[in-house]
């Protein structure tokens, strides 16, 4: 499977607070995974993730219960939020694959992730425009991130090792699938939850909605049950 071709040139001009706010945010938190992780892709990969994985879960959850007590339809937003939590959290599961967390790297991961959830879920009751131009933004980043693994990659400062079996499955990547190829549809992944977040952001504030990145086709894995002995 070839990875969709992703346009690195998108970006939503911030207009009004609540976009310049969104934007303010993103940017820090950008700051300090330079700071953190410098070029470590891989671990960087598995903390963002894990954060990555939370927005989509909550406002899934936001969302279905609002419907509830409306008794009205979601026009399909609560499964495209939960399609994309668990997409992201299938990144990190091929990520620890790659680049094994230290204890010190699963620490920051509980704490950033507790820490996350509550104030995105804060935010999404006081604004949900707001909370989707954040994952929007985010999104922007990380296309940006994983554009420069695939140089780091080209370059050889970072070894193309296997691509783990995970990503095969998921993906539907060929047997001899490196992580350059996994890197590729992460990031059409990425690009496709950008479009997607800034659309639910434009649509909330009566914006017109742009078009949205193709994302790379997956295959449902099956829960494995448990026999009794």
């Amino acid at each position: 499977m070839t990875a969709p071709l992703v346009d690195l040139s998108i970006h939503h001009t911030p207009k009004g607070v609540s976009d310049r706010v969104a934007f303010g945010f993103t940017k820090l938190l950008r700051f300090c995974a330079d700071t953190f992780f410098a070029k470590r892709y891989g671990h960087r990969a598995i903390v963002l993730e894990t954060v990555a994985a939370v927005p989509g879960m909550v406002g899934a959850t936001l969302n279905h219960l609002k419907c509830l007590r409306r008794m009205c339809d979601d026009n399909g937003w609560i499964k495209t939020l939960m399609d994309e939590a668990e997409n992201e959290r299938m990144h990190l599961m091929t990520f620890i694959e790659v680049a094994k967390p230290t204890a010190f790297e699963r620490f920051v991961v509980v704490a950033v992730q507790w820490v996350f959830y509550l104030c995105f879920f804060g935010l999404y009751l006081v604004s949900a425009k707001t909370a989707h131009r954040v994952v929007g933004y985010f999104e922007e980043e990380a296309v940006i991130s994983y554009t420069h693994y695939l140089a780091e990659i080209d370059e050889g400062r970072s070894p193309n090792v296997a691509a783990p079996e995970l990503a095969k499955r998921y993906w539907g990547l060929a047997d001899d699938a490196t992580l350059r190829d996994v890197v590729e549809v992460v990031r059409a992944d990425e690009a496709h939850h950008r479009d997607v977040n800034h659309g639910f952001a434009n649509q909330l504030a009566n914006l017109p909605q742009g078009a949205v990145a193709p994302c790379p086709p997956h295959i449902e894995l099956q829960p494995t049950w448990k026999t009794a002995a």
